[in-house]
């Protein structure tokens, strides 16, 4: 196995764990800025007012996606794998 094929294996997986937590993180970051600009509104500096509708948020997105996420994270698994015995020859 040269560099590049290392190169390409290690950009494919940084792909991967974008990909997967890009939704994730996306839920959090537009729950986190309602809840941000509701506060400022209305002068309510509660700190635990932020966590709960992150949670609650990030899980439903999660329980959503959830197939797609181990469909994604399946298939480069599984190219992966296959390329093993292509690197003992």
């Amino acid at each position: 196995m040269n560099t590049d094929v290392a190169l390409y294996w290690v950009q494919e997986a940084l792909a991967t764990a974008a990909m997967l937590g890009a939704p994730l993180l996306a839920a959090g970051l537009m729950v986190g800025l309602v809840v941000s600009l509701f506060q400022a509104v209305t002068s309510i500096q509660e700190m635990t007012l932020s966590y709960i509708p992150k949670i609650v948020i990030v899980g439903a997105v999660l329980l959503t996606l959830s197939p797609w996420l181990i469909e994604t994270l399946t298939d480069f698994t599984t190219r992966a794998f296959q390329f093993i015995p292509s690197v003992a020859k």
